[in-house]
């Protein structure tokens, strides 16, 4: 991309009905206050996308995430220990991630799962942390937020072992159709990232346009994931617009159609008209 990589994409014309931007980083975007969420968040609602969960892949992260959303009431959070990050999960993160996960600003318990592309983690100690958070999040009665890289067998099984919590979703869905259709079945909701514009994600497009609309969310990852034409690019929640046309287009429906289901779908699974602070928004950070 020469000279262009490391500029945002192109703020897009905004959706025609706001959507949830289900699964972003806002500190990895570069935020560190209240003003910069806010300024990322403005720029998200520009373009339609005008609420956004933030998540959490480590302890700091998830005492930022928790502290961000009290911040503006556009923005939630999710807590976890991601599973490369699982060497050493001690009762003491336990603890704390509970106490986070208790808070009425964060809405799921995420991104927890297993991750066998990378080896920062041995497998016995992601499926022991993925497990504590399978409980965690029927205890607290919050949504499981899924990370699953080349893990797809085991994540399902071990829901299966632990039962699962009555919402699960799959972030960042990155299987088949065979394997959506077996999620789907149970209930799962699947979330799309930019990874679905991919011109190597044919599996996902296939899984995209197979499930049932109200099991769909959309999420950017950001700053990771970037959509196609811009895969390089740093990402933010506005680009999960580009993310709800390629799927409105992939599916054949209108996106006000789309984005009206995929909201419905984000609130129903996350709570969102119910998650309010008992506090008045810190807007100084």
């Amino acid at each position: 991309m020469g000279k262009r990589e490391g500029e945002r994409p192109p703020v897009p014309e905004a959706l025609p009905v706001p959507i949830v931007d289900a699964h972003t980083h806002l500190d990895a975007c570069g935020a560190k206050d209240a003003a910069g969420v806010a300024e990322l968040v403005d720029r998200a609602a520009s373009a339609g996308v005008t609420r956004v969960v933030t998540v959490a892949d480590d302890l700091a992260a998830a005492r930022w995430a928790a502290r961000a959303a009290t911040w503006d009431e556009r923005v939630w959070a999710a807590v976890a220990v991601h599973p490369t990050r699982t060497a050493a999960f001690t009762d003491a993160d336990r603890a704390e991630i509970e106490a986070l996960a208790r808070q009425p600003r964060v809405v799921a318990v995420g991104e927890t799962g297993l991750d066998y592309y990378w080896d920062y983690s041995p497998p016995e100690a992601q499926q022991e942390a993925f497990r504590w958070h399978i409980d965690l999040a029927k205890r607290v009665g919050k949504p499981l937020m899924i990370h699953d890289r080349d893990a797809h067998e085991d994540i399902y099984r071990i829901l299966e072992e632990e039962g699962a919590p009555e919402k699960v979703v799959f972030h960042c869905f990155s299987g088949d159709a065979e394997f959506a259709r077996r999620c789907a079945d149970k209930g799962y909701v699947l979330s799309f990232a930019g990874t679905v514009t991919f011109r190597n994600a044919q599996p996902q497009r296939d899984a995209a346009a197979l499930i049932p609309t109200y099991q769909i969310l959309i999420e950017t990852d950001a700053p990771f994931l970037t959509p196609h034409p811009f895969r390089g690019r740093p990402n933010e929640p506005y680009c999960a617009a580009y993310t709800a046309r390629a799927i409105a287009q992939l599916r054949k429906v209108d996106v006000a159609e789309l984005a009206a289901e995929v909201t419905a779908t984000a609130e129903r699974v996350f709570e969102l008209s119910g998650a309010t602070s008992s506090e008045p928004f810190d807007r100084e950070g």
